[in-house]
């Protein structure tokens, strides 16, 4: 499978909030360090932290994509998001940073090895 494959297939579980099709495109050893620094080690966190995210019907977002590239078995895909959500009291926010995803090949298929998102002034 083409890189640009995996990634449609990784984004698309997102959107379709797709637990167990976005588990599939995850390395056990998956790392993510959200926008406010916190870090989430390991194939059961992200799990736990996406579907809670995946159940919350509120958040929408936006990506437009600033770069992709592969070098060998590693590939990278870099996107600005413009994030909405309601907080805990039920009012509208946003937040717009930057999303880092790096993949990995293994076996012919794609896995996240590393996502960051880090917040735009």
């Amino acid at each position: 499978m083409e890189f640009t494959e995996a990634l449609a297939g990784h984004l698309a579980a997102i959107e379709a909030r797709d637990l167990e099709a976005y588990l599939a495109t995850v390395r056990d050893d998956v790392c993510l360090i959200m926008p406010n620094g916190r870090l989430l080690q390991g194939h059961d966190s992200i799990a736990d932290f996406h579907r809670s995210w995946f159940d919350d019907p509120d958040w929408s977002w936006r990506l437009t994509p600033d770069r992709t590239a592969t070098a060998g078995d590693t590939a990278v895909a870099v996107f600005t998001v413009d994030y909405h959500d309601r907080d805990q009291h039920g009012e509208p926010y946003t937040m717009r940073y930057v999303l880092s995803l790096t993949f990995t090949r293994e076996a012919g298929s794609w896995l996240l090895l590393h996502d960051q998102n880090t917040l735009l002034p």
